[in-house]
């Protein structure tokens, strides 16, 4: 399902991809997921620390989000040498191709970091600016979802098609919060009024997970300020092509500055509450 909100012009899109594209796009995307998960599982070292920190001290990254990196980068230069490529760890070229690689290796750092199972490989391909394949590998969680645009969404072979939604006051909504001190002491105040008005709100430490499990209907929504092209690109896919909305101010598509996923009927409810609230500004 698309977007709630109208799409915005895009004077370079191009006709859409035909099926050939779209299953080599998929095939590289598996290919990189897993093997990038696969190393990330089985290469973990014991002692492994802290490589070096981003937004604020407790904003982490591992040489295990940086090994990830350059497995991916490697492979899809390799097989698809003139893709553009957007990566969490720093790696970034223009595409000369039409596609772009826009790739979190290591979603939920401080979860992995800390032995917890709720990680995963983020991998999407956009064409001329639109997400078009999204590939999300769980390897602790033994969970691969997939999702090809106007295909579906899979998790391990099985569509998916989120849950039936529940009436405002029993919504199950997961969050994350933002590494930036006062943008977090924010984000709990927000939380602290959201609270009482759903049945409980979870906070599992990786975006693209997140959006995942909504798709699996272990969730009835979701929303989370300041997250990355790369923390948002494959999960929302995923999310939206199992029958989902996204979307960030009302009016506005999902961003940065604030992204709202759920089944229409938590959808509008969450999203106008989280406007009230101020949820994308300090």
């Amino acid at each position: 399902m698309p977007d709630q909100t109208p799409p915005v012009p895009n004077p370079s899109a191009q006709a859409a991809p035909d099926a050939a594209l779209l299953d080599e796009l998929l095939a590289l995307a598996l290919e990189a997921a897993r093997l990038a998960g696969t190393l990330l599982r089985d290469g973990r070292p014991a002692d492994l620390g802290v490589a070096a920190t981003k937004s604020s001290p407790v904003d982490v990254v591992t040489e295990m989000d940086l090994a990830s990196e350059k497995l991916i980068v490697e492979l899809i230069t390799g097989r698809r040498p003139h893709d553009g490529y957007l990566g969490e760890e720093g790696t970034e070229r223009p595409s000369g191709s039409g596609v772009r690689w826009v790739v979190d290796p290591l979603d939920g750092t401080v979860n992995y970091l800390y032995g917890l199972p709720n990680w995963g490989v983020s991998v999407a391909a956009e064409y001329h600016g639109q997400v078009v394949v999204a590939v999300v590998d769980a390897p602790a969680r033994g969970e691969l979802f997939q999702a090809v645009l106007g295909r579906g969404a899979l998790l391990d072979g099985r569509p998916l098609s989120g849950r039936p939604t529940p009436p405002w006051g029993q919504a199950l909504v997961a969050t994350g919060f933002n590494y930036v001190l006062p943008t977090r002491v924010h984000q709990a105040e927000v939380l602290h009024a959201l609270m009482p008005e759903v049945r409980d709100i979870r906070r599992g430490g990786a975006a693209a997970i997140d959006l995942c499990d909504l798709a699996a209907g272990r969730l009835d929504g979701y929303y989370e300020r300041g997250l990355a092209p790369w923390d948002l690109a494959a999960g929302g896919l995923i999310a939206r092509e199992a029958g989902l909305l996204t979307g960030g101010r009302p009016g506005e598509p999902a961003s940065g500055e604030l992204v709202v996923a759920a089944a229409p009927g938590v959808f509008e409810p969450l999203q106008a509450r989280l406007e009230e609230l101020g949820a994308w500004h300090d």
